[in-house]
């Protein structure tokens, strides 16, 4: 009786031992629980013999994350939006080139590349960006929908958008490249200040923005088409549309280079890429655009097809390697110009639409040249392009600050006490004439 209950508890713990041996696969990514959720039960009920541990960060945490974790790595996995990202990393040798066996997906999404070149990271599925808003929330406020950036520009919009910072959150570090990529470096962000003006304000992360919008927060959300195409599937009374200035590009994931875990990493791009996989992106919780065309047969009804739309993202050709160059210097401008300073930039775009709308019949050339004279203040920039591109400037840039007082390199501090200097006067003088000119 005794060996038998030895032997029944040597039994047990080769079986405890059996259902505890599944190798570990650990992600880093910023998808929210929702969506890493739902694949992570697909995947491992697939593959019974990996468990998926997911990290979840912001893009802009996750690049620091594994940079820092380089010299001793226990990630396996990268798996975001932001294809500049990835281009951070890869230029690091931070991800590990690799051949996963994947058939059926296209070389090119639109215009643009489906995969790294060098075999470091792959698409998984297409991204798009736009405006979502809230019909019952629109209805109720006396407003129209709005489709195209411009839109949200307009003085009946004040206090109705929200959007994340492009430092806490890389698809909308991807929105904000897109436009100016779309409309040039100074009309681009005179466009991101316009809009910046009417923010009811700049959530911690990106799928704070859906949030917002859902619970009629505020009425507009610039967010990553997927967002919308969930909320609305989840029942939420939502729409969205693809302004003409956006682009088209895939959202990715690549193995991390020193993986503990290569070939179970491999399994997972491998299980993502496959038809299995890219039907599990159709869940109402995810609702993502899959990058094998042939899935789209399975489709839910009102899920766009870019295989068949080519009109979206068609406007801008995205230029990944422009992106990467100046990803800190794009999200420190937002931060400095927008972010931190959007009290201020409220008030001067309020006052000038208030001027504006005092003068709107333009007789009054004194104003007129007033409310001009604001508006140059406030779209003023404190680099160029050209500078937003030198390598010998954008080194000074390391990281992105969560939180305005959060310690950055010397040289980076410096440079960014000097715009925010420059403009928060420009803010400030803006209203002083735009109130003068609503006087007149």
């Amino acid at each position: 009786m005794q060996k038998f209950l030895i032997g029944s508890v040597a039994l047990s713990g080769l079986l405890a031992g059996g259902a505890m041996a599944a190798e570990k696969i650990v992600v880093v990514t910023s998808f929210p629980e929702d969506m890493t959720s739902v694949i992570e039960k697909a995947f491992e009920g697939a593959h019974p013999d990996y468990d998926i541990e997911i990290l979840n960060k912001s893009t802009s945490s996750g690049v620091k994350y594994v940079q820092e974790i380089a010299k001793a790595n226990t990630a396996d996995i990268f798996w975001a939006s932001a294809p500049d990202a990835f281009e951070v990393l890869k230029a690091e040798g931070r991800l590990a080139k690799i051949a996963p066996n994947v058939q059926g997906i296209p070389d090119k999404i639109g215009a643009y590349p489906m995969n790294d070149a060098d075999g470091h990271y792959f698409g998984f599925a297409a991204s798009g960006y736009g405006i979502m808003w809230n019909d019952r929330y629109i209805k109720a406020n006396d407003l129209e929908p709005a489709r195209e950036w411009a839109d949200l520009e307009k003085p009946e919009y004040f206090g109705h958008v929200g959007m994340s910072a492009p430092s806490r959150s890389g698809t909308t570090h991807l929105t904000v490249e897109t436009v100016l990529q779309g409309e040039g470096w100074d009309k681009g962000w005179a466009d991101w200040k316009w809009m910046g003006g009417n923010f009811a304000s700049v959530t911690e992360r990106s799928f704070g923005v859906p949030d917002g919008v859902n619970t009629g927060s505020f009425g507009f959300g610039i967010v990553i088409d997927f967002f919308a195409f969930s909320s609305k599937a989840s029942g939420f009374p939502v729409e969205f549309a693809y302004p003409k200035v956006t682009a088209l590009v895939p959202a990715n994931i690549g193995v991390i280079t020193n993986a503990p875990n290569e070939k179970g990493a491999v399994t997972f791009v491998e299980y993502l890429l496959s038809p299995e996989g890219q039907k599990v992106l159709f869940d109402p919780a995810i609702m993502r655009l899959p990058v094998n065309p042939a899935v789209y047969a399975d489709a839910p009804e009102g899920l766009p097809n870019p295989f068949e739309d080519k009109s979206i993202g068609a406007a801008v050709k995205f230029d990944v390697d422009k992106s990467g160059a100046r990803y800190y210097v794009v999200s420190s401008l937002f931060d400095v110009m927008i972010t931190y300073r959007l009290d201020d930039l409220k008030a001067a775009v309020k006052a000038v639409h208030e001027a504006e709308a005092k003068h709107a019949d333009g007789s009054n050339a004194e104003a007129a040249a007033l409310i001009q004279q604001a508006r140059a203040l406030i779209e003023a920039m404190p680099i160029t392009e050209e500078q937003s591109l030198d390598p010998a400037f954008t080194a000074a840039f390391t990281a992105v600050r969560k939180e305005a007082g959060d310690q950055i390199e010397a040289r980076q501090a410096e440079i960014e006490q000097k715009w925010d200097a420059m403009v928060t006067e420009n803010y400030r003088k803006a209203r002083e004439l735009a109130d003068k000119a609503a006087a007149m």
